[in-house]
């Protein structure tokens, strides 16, 4: 696997920003892009962040699963089966009609607009896609994948594989992103009170630096 580069100079076509919503999430206990993060569904922040990044967003997810009303955001159905995130992405590049796709999982609250344009925009030299990596892990659910990614995930067998080992059988450039919170995915109860810790921090005003000691 080799390192993204700086974005080249030739001309490219734009890419569509898609946020992948077809999780069963079962440890959550439902469809995750319904729960409610600071008043707001969880969903609809990596929406946002996508729309500002990019111009445009479109969600993927099954044709049950469970979202909030999304006014003006394309839904595109992928197939029923198999049940694997890879599904998604691949139905995405379908769609995409030979533009390059960003994909962020709907779990992913904190990912910013900033990263978002990063990824988009990053050369990935002869690689089918740019993925985020952070401390030697892979974040497939984050990245940029070019049409020719299309063939190469079409060519695997990944039912029943798990994310990470079925998308390491393709060629990636990685995006190395040092801010845990920016990758932070919720997966469970545990990690949405976690998140929820992590928004209200991000919120809090930031503390004042004490003032010069009176003079006495």
């Amino acid at each position: 696997m080799g390192r993204a580069r700086a974005p080249s100079l030739g001309p490219r076509a734009e890419p569509l920003g898609v946020v992948l919503a077809g999780g069963l999430g079962r440890r959550m206990g439902g469809s995750k892009a319904v729960v409610k993060l600071g008043r707001r569904p969880l969903i609809s922040y990596p929406l946002e962040s996508m729309w500002r990044a990019l111009g445009n967003v479109a969600i993927v997810a099954k044709v049950d699963t469970e979202l909030p009303g999304v006014p003006g955001v394309a839904v595109w159905i992928e197939p029923e089966e198999p049940r694997h995130p890879l599904t998604g992405i691949i139905h995405a590049l379908c769609v995409a009609d030979g533009r390059p796709v960003v994909v962020c999982a709907a779990d992913m609250p904190f990912v910013g607009p900033a990263l978002l344009s990063a990824i988009a925009h990053a050369d990935p030299g002869e690689a089918p896609a740019v993925v985020v990596s952070s401390a030697g892990e892979l974040q497939p659910l984050l990245g940029c994948y070019q049409p020719s990614a299309l063939k190469r995930l079409t060519g695997i067998e990944f039912t029943g594989v798990p994310l990470r080992k079925a998308i390491a059988a393709i060629e990636l450039a990685l995006y190395e992103v040092e801010d845990p919170d920016a990758i932070f995915n919720v997966n469970s109860p545990d990690e949405l009170l976690r998140a929820a810790a992590i928004l209200d921090r991000r919120r809090a005003p930031s503390a004042r630096p004490p003032g010069p000691a009176s003079r006495r």
